[in-house]
């Protein structure tokens, strides 16, 4: 199939792009086919974030968006941040020692705890009743590249192969969707999107990107500790010191808070386990006091890219673009990564439309998109905050923390930091770190894995090809178990990866990819990098409802 158009991925970014296209070909009275590919079983199905959305980006997207019912109804209405001592107290921060980037109160603009997830709904709407063609349950398994270098669209990957990669009844080949330009926007560590990084060397020059993994919940809970807007940021306690992280709980509409912990990807002990770290959290009385009482609905985890301008990599390559979180756009000093992604697909989408409206057959590197992002306003707030992250990275929370309080005074005088080392590279070998004794679950604040793969309704056909792919199958085992303990056991928040006994007493890997909620921490964190994430069949993975 032929279009002029194809994303790839129908989130913030993609949907965006999406939208702003057709608006202009509608505007301009002219004939345009866009086509949106997304591997989850409906539009908004992966998508997992806080979420506090800056909404500049959608007024300028939609400037009506209230009168089309957008899914912003709780303003943040007050901000909090807690740095955790220990397992019982905390010390709230006074606001002058708070970064300017992570106040959301009182800046002159109005944020909005939102679902991400109910957000991109909304958005897969707009635009189909703008004329885009919006196909979930399609995994883009390859890119097209032509003879001569250029991208010319993507392959979907087959429908109903077994796991001995042989067809099955009602078998369905996968299909080539052919464009002019193809935009790439996949979420953070797109198996594509990465792929595109290599061929085109589009990080030359750039730091490496670095990641966290953010965990969230969904809970119900009483009406007397329900404060619709209330915004709580912190960090500390339970994660080590030389681990980054920190957590957050949003109070949204309907009696419903969202919570949950960030743990940086770069951490070094190879015991830690950021799902358990999590669990912990939430008995913490800060927490606890909102939680008590209520019901967990919602459990989910997703990589966030959070390396910033250092690491964001070019974003143009022969026949496309790579926006949003698959090139890095996340501002994480106001740990926020929606209204820059949605920005980048809107600069994209007019870079696109303005070359084929100039008949542009396609297949050139569009390098108008680079000059317009980078006089864009996110780009400006992504190189105010370039130091954030990795000035957390090599001095820690309190003294990062710190340094970024100053910078932000200073107008960002101080000198840059970077952090050059990838975060697989950061492990410890086991016996020369700290093995960490989690408390089993209660099942009151705190649940183990399983009841949590339930709740975020992941599903994926058993007989399928596993896509969890081992460059080598001997590493886990042969390396990863003696030096590391072989943490993917302990990196994955749902339990895909398992060292078991076969029937000889040996230790096996064992991968239960069912399990798999497309998190990609495995793709990121394995010290070997000889696991490779890539996208199973179109419509498996989780189904998060509210996320």
């Amino acid at each position: 199939m032929d279009f002029d158009v194809v994303i790839v991925g129908a989130g913030p970014a993609g949907l965006s792009a999406a939208c702003r296209l057709m608006q202009q070909a509608n505007e301009a009275g002219r004939e345009l086919t866009v086509c949106v590919v997304e591997k989850g079983s409906e539009v908004g199905a992966h998508i997992l974030s806080g979420a506090i959305l800056e909404t500049r980006a959608l007024d300028e997207l939609f400037p009506d968006w209230a009168e089309r019912g957008a899914p912003l109804t709780t303003p943040a209405s007050r901000d909090e941040v807690h740095l955790l001592k220990d397992a019982e107290k905390a010390w709230k921060l006074p606001d002058a020692l708070v970064p300017r980037s992570m106040h959301n109160v009182g800046q002159g603009q109005t944020n909005y705890v939102i679902s991400a997830g109910n957000l991109c709904r909304w958005l897969g709407e707009q635009a189909e009743e703008l004329g885009v063609e919006v196909f979930p349950g399609f995994a883009a398994q390859e890119v097209l590249v032509d003879e001569d270098g250029i991208v010319r669209g993507i392959i979907t990957g087959d429908m109903g192969v077994g796991a001995d990669g042989e067809p099955k009844d009602g078998h369905m080949p996968g299909m080539e969707l052919r464009a002019k330009y193809t935009l790439f926007a996949e979420g953070a560590r797109g198996h594509l999107g990465k792929r595109l990084i290599e061929r085109f060397d589009l990080a030359a020059g750039k730091d490496p990107q670095h990641y966290g993994i953010g965990l969230k919940e969904l809970w119900d809970v009483p009406a007397e500790v329900h404060e619709p807007g209330l915004v709580l940021h912190g960090s500390g306690w339970p994660l080590p010191d030389d681990t980054q992280g920190g957590f957050f709980l949003y109070h949204a509409e309907n009696q419903q808070v969202v919570v949950g912990l960030i743990v940086d990807l770069a951490y070094t002990n190879p015991w830690l386990s950021p799902f358990d770290e999590f669990q912990r959290l939430k008995h913490h009385p800060l927490l606890k006091r909102y939680l008590e009482g209520g019901s967990r609905v919602a459990y989910g985890a997703r990589a966030i890219a959070k390396g910033g301008i250092n690491c964001l990599p070019r974003m143009t390559f022969p026949g496309g673009l790579l926006i949003g979180c698959d090139a890095g756009t996340l501002n994480f000093a106001k740990i926020k990564g929606l209204h820059t992604a949605m920005k980048s697909g809107l600069v994209a989408a007019e870079t696109v439309f303005a070359a084929l409206a100039d008949g542009d057959e396609g297949g050139r590197e569009l390098s108008a998109f680079t000059e317009a992002w980078q006089a864009s306003w996110a780009h400006a707030e992504l190189e105010e905050s370039a130091s954030f992250g990795p000035a957390i990275h090599k001095y820690g929370n309190l003294l990062g923390g710190a340094y970024n309080v100053l910078d932000q005074w200073l107008g960002g005088r101080l000198p840059r930091v970077h952090d050059a080392t990838p975060d697989h590279a950061r492990l410890k070998p086991a016996d020369q770190a700290q093995p960490i004794d989690y408390p089993k679950p209660d099942g009151k604040l705190s649940f183990d894995k399983p009841s949590s793969v339930f709740l975020s309704n992941t599903n994926h056909e058993e007989d399928q090809p596993c896509h969890l792919k081992l460059t080598d199958p001997e590493v886990p085992i042969r390396d990863n178990l003696p030096r590391y303990a072989e943490p993917a056991q302990r990196y994955c928040p749902v339990g895909v990866y398992e060292v078991v006994e076969d029937d000889a007493g040996r230790p096996r890997f064992q991968i239960n990819f069912q399990n798999c909620i497309h998190c990609k921490t495995c793709d990121i964190k394995d010290p070997a990098q000889n696991i490779t994430w890539v996208a199973p069949e179109g419509g498996g993975g989780p189904n998060y409802p509210n996320m």
